[in-house]
């Protein structure tokens, strides 16, 4: 366990040493006075170059760890431990930060210790602390505070320290910033701020996918994200960030017929989720799950409101979401598996619960299968508390099935037993179609419940199909 108290008496000898002041700044002290769990993130701003005081606390620091230095900002992260326990302390030498009409980087002026505050999202964070005096009995009465900012904490509001037009000017990124601190902190957004987050939604533009992504990703992470995406909903953020769920409000009527606000049952869907787990990706493709609705969307008389296949079209714009927000090939990969087959374990129930589809859900999902089930129950947003219970059975009986099927047929790592090698062995063949064709039958016929999964049973039917394959073969060499 890393002992903050040693790193904080290390700072501030280093700041004597160096006859230099240094502030803890930003969330920590926010955090600090709301009596909420210290975060793993420490802010300090140096009245002076904030790299070179680093490299000094380097120097001093006689424990492991890790300098990552930022010299176009006057900026140097230092990273001690690793995994869950990794404290992350980031100094920078007082400074503002603009962004110019188009850029996408911001210029970094040097300033004294108030104008930096002064460029900071909310009062709430414009907070700062002299380092030596973070462990004190009346660390009240040291914190610098010339905005209110604690005034704003006891309110649980959140304003911006200047006109919010400039702050969010600077750095657009702050209007997402302030919806992910209402779902953090449980706050409010004071109403002028507010209404300039709308005003200025367009300059978010100008921010990297990048820094958007990760916003995004924080504001999942909250305990009930939807208070953050409803308020991205309303100021219309979300026209920008993800269009293809702000497209989904709106309840259509044709004779009578009515289909759900499909906004308003996704975002239940991401709160439900979050109440099962803190698995992020999980959250997002929760968010995502029916965005294939709007392009499926039909009405067919006697039937009603319909969205056949929006799953699929569902997956391609995952894919194309994953491409315009730079997430990661894993994570898109992730995401667009789960919206392709959250429909599937409903189908399952219809069907009755056959080995077959059971079989083949277990090895198309794979290690996502918890993941999806998951999702599913997470997808039920009924408020009849009858139906409520009986789809939460059917979901609690489709997850009995599935580890009966996985126990009976072996499924945890399938595959089929009769390998590529032997198939060309006992064929004649080269690796090729033809090879991959053979195990696909093979595999399917274990699906389909044909055979077991058992190596003498499936190379009996690979014996018995393999004449089939091989006039394939022997016709189409005589074609070319």
């Amino acid at each position: 366990m890393i002992n903050q108290k040693k790193i904080f008496e290390l700072i501030s000898k280093v700041s004597k040493k160096e006859k230099t002041s240094v502030y803890i700044v930003g969330g920590f002290v926010r955090d600090l006075l709301m009596g909420r769990d210290q975060k793993k993130d420490i802010d300090f701003v140096v009245e002076g170059s904030g790299l070179t005081f680093a490299k000094s606390f380097d120097n001093a620091f006689k424990q492991k760890g890790s300098l990552v230095e930022f010299p176009d900002f006057d900026t140097a992260r230092y990273l001690i431990g690793e995994g869950e326990d990794q404290l992350v302390i980031e100094f920078a030498g007082a400074r503002t930060e603009k962004y110019d009409a188009k850029s996408r980087k911001p210029k970094v002026v040097t300033a004294s210790l108030e104008e930096d505050l002064k460029r900071r999202d909310f009062t709430v964070n414009a907070l700062a602390l002299p380092s030596d005096a973070w462990d004190s009995k009346k660390i009240k009465d040291k914190i610098i505070d010339p905005f209110n900012g604690r005034a704003d904490i006891e309110a649980k509001i959140l304003r911006t320290p200047l006109d919010p037009d400039v702050t969010f000017s600077d750095d657009p990124l702050r209007m997402m910033r302030a919806v992910r601190f209402a779902a953090q902190l449980g706050f409010g957004i004071e109403n002028k701020t507010l209404q300039s987050i709308y005003k200025n939604r367009e300059r978010l533009k100008i921010v990297s996918a990048e820094r958007v992504q990760e916003e995004l990703l924080k504001l999942l992470s909250t305990p009930k994200p939807s208070i953050g995406l409803i308020l991205m909903f309303q100021t219309h953020l979300l026209d920008f960030v993800l269009p293809e769920v702000a497209a989904l409000d709106g309840v259509e009527e044709i004779y009578g017929h009515q289909h759900k606000n499909n906004l308003v049952h996704t975002f239940k869907v991401v709160d439900n989720i979050s109440e099962r787990t803190t698995k992020v990706p999980l959250r997002l493709a929760a968010l995502l799950h029916d965005i294939g609705k709007m392009g499926t969307k039909k009405f067919i008389p006697k039937i009603g409101w319909t969205f056949y296949s929006h799953e699929h079209l569902g997956r391609k714009m995952a894919r194309d979401i994953g491409k315009r927000l730079r997430f990661s090939k894993d994570l898109t990969d992730y995401l667009a598996k789960l919206v392709r087959w959250h429909q599937q374990p409903i189908s399952l129930m219809d069907e009755g619960i056959t080995d077959s589809a059971v079989r083949r859900l277990i090895v198309s999902l794979g290690d996502e299968l918890e993941d999806l089930l998951l999702l599913g129950v997470s997808d039920i947003t009924t408020g009849n508390p009858n139906k409520l219970k009986q789809r939460q059975n059917n979901y609690n009986h489709l997850r009995q099935r599935i580890d009966e099927v996985m126990e009976k047929d072996k499924l945890r790592a399938f595959q089929s037993p009769v390998r590529g090698e032997e198939i060309m062995a006992e064929c004649g063949l080269k690796p090729g179609p033809t090879v991959g064709k053979i195990k696909e039958a093979l595999e399917e016929a274990i699906l389909d419940g044909k055979i077991p999964n058992e190596y003498e049973a499936t190379k009996k039917y690979f014996l018995k199909i393999k004449a089939e394959y091989l006039k394939e073969v022997k016709e189409w060499e005589k074609s070319k």
